[in-house]
């Protein structure tokens, strides 16, 4: 299997049905940058992306100019990808270098992030880019407060795309930011219609990126400024299902024990996974010069990644949870009980 970092990414697009998903991801199409792109995506009606098409390869798929290739899954997902990496490899279609995936409006992004990872045969041609979410300006916060899975498709976003923004009421933009922000502090908000939409920014960089990870980490420790505020803000507008949905950032002074932090992690998701929405930390382990960055999505952790130097000079170790129904005192606790308990003789060294 190649090294983590050069399997081909995969970025998941999600959003509310209506929220500008298709119309992202033409504009992401027609850059450069994502020439060697293929897309799948999981729901049926109007692709947007005829102006690009430029010939029909079979019933559901076609090659675009950009050398894209555009696929309506009809299938189930993981054979859907193995469908289009063996006609990658038998020269039928571009040797594609990304894969984007569009999900229904209502789709709960963990099961497809789970496929990716579990998979036996996936998981040695692709690894997960990012996620990102698109939101309505206009009905953003009726559909948070009519749909779990909104809640959720915004919870594990590493990139949130607000759109129709221009349309909407500027109070009513106010409050979904400030609702966005207290749902997932650590992914940042672009404003589709003010903001330029960067695919390097919005796709390509990530933490596995060797060029840019140094980059993404910044960026999530930048976010503990808003981890603070979410806590303590009840007038975010929180609404019926995000109001379940916390955020906090656990803070620890001493190095972790590698192995006894590997555990707890173990056990904390395979008794809470469907509880721990996303995990994203930075730890200064025992007996390392540079941290170790660790990333999760409910029971999905990825690889360890091990940075050669603090991106700042705060050393300690931070871990940003989005949980629904767990206490951060209970976490902590935990945690601290299980380092406290830790052999430092017994250190493992984390991969990557």
């Amino acid at each position: 299997m190649a090294p983590y970092e050069e399997l081909i990414p995969v970025n998941l697009l999600t959003g509310s049905l209506g929220s500008g998903k298709t119309s992202l991801l033409q504009r992401l199409l027609s850059s450069p940058q994502l020439a060697n792109t293929a897309v799948l995506m999981n729901e049926f009606g109007e692709i947007g992306l005829d102006h690009l098409l430029l010939e029909s390869v079979e019933d559901e798929l076609v090659v675009l100019q950009t050398g894209c290739v555009c696929c309506t899954i009809r299938g189930e997902l993981s054979s859907a990808i193995r469908d289009l990496y063996d006609r990658r490899q038998r020269g039928q279609i571009p040797a594609f270098e990304r894969l984007a995936i569009e999900t229904t409006g209502l789709a709960d992004p963990a099961p497809i992030v789970f496929t990716l990872t579990a998979e036996p045969v996936l998981r040695h041609h692709f690894r997960l880019g990012n996620v990102i979410t698109t939101v309505d300006a206009v009905n953003g916060e009726q559909q948070l407060g009519a749909n779990p899975e909104t809640a959720k498709q915004v919870a594990v976003a590493d990139r949130v795309v607000l759109t129709k923004s221009d349309i909407a009421e500027a109070g009513g933009v106010a409050r979904l930011k400030a609702q966005l922000m207290r749902l997932n502090p650590a992914a940042p908000i672009i404003d589709a219609q003010s903001q330029p939409i960067e695919p390097n920014t919005l796709m390509a960089n990530d933490v596995y990126d060797p060029a840019s990870k140094s980059e993404e980490v910044r960026r999530w420790l930048a976010a503990e400024a808003k981890t603070g505020r979410a806590q303590s803000g009840q007038d975010l507008g929180a609404s019926r299902h995000d109001a379940e949905i916390g955020t906090f950032c656990a803070t620890f002074d001493v190095p972790l024990d590698w192995t006894a932090f590997g555990l707890w992690l173990s056990m904390l998701l395979n008794c809470h996974g469907e509880k721990v929405l996303r995990v994203k930390g930075i730890l200064e382990v025992g007996g390392m010069p540079g941290p170790v960055v660790i990333h999760g999505v409910q029971h999905i952790v990825h690889p360890p990644v091990h940075l050669e130097r603090w991106p700042s000079d705060d050393h300690r170790s931070r871990i940003v949870f989005i949980v629904r129904g767990l206490e951060r005192e209970a976490i902590e606790r935990s945690l601290a009980a299980f380092n406290g308990l830790a052999n430092p003789s017994d250190l493992a060294v984390p991969a990557g």
